[in-house]
């Protein structure tokens, strides 16, 4: 990379020198976001759980015999 001597540029040298290094920066950063964000994508497929097909399925219910055997809430009485 070549030296530049910014004490012998003026001012609207300066200010160009500025504008054009603030734009290849944003050039750099957006072509370097475009390849993490396909980067992420291809690893996202990785990073989703597998898909138990047990969790699908409902609840079994407790069968009558079981609820029996269960002690019931009396209800109270008012006075």
């Amino acid at each position: 990379m070549a030296k530049i001597d910014l004490d012998s540029l003026s001012i609207e040298e300066l200010a160009g020198l500025r504008e054009r290094a603030t734009d290849k920066l944003f050039e750099k950063v957006a072509a370097r976001r475009a390849e993490l964000e396909a980067e992420l994508e291809k690893l996202a497929q990785y990073g989703k759980p597998p898909v138990k097909k047990t969790e699908s399925a409902p609840a079994p219910k407790a069968k009558k015999s079981e609820e029996a055997r269960e002690p019931k809430e009396s209800v109270a009485k008012a006075a």
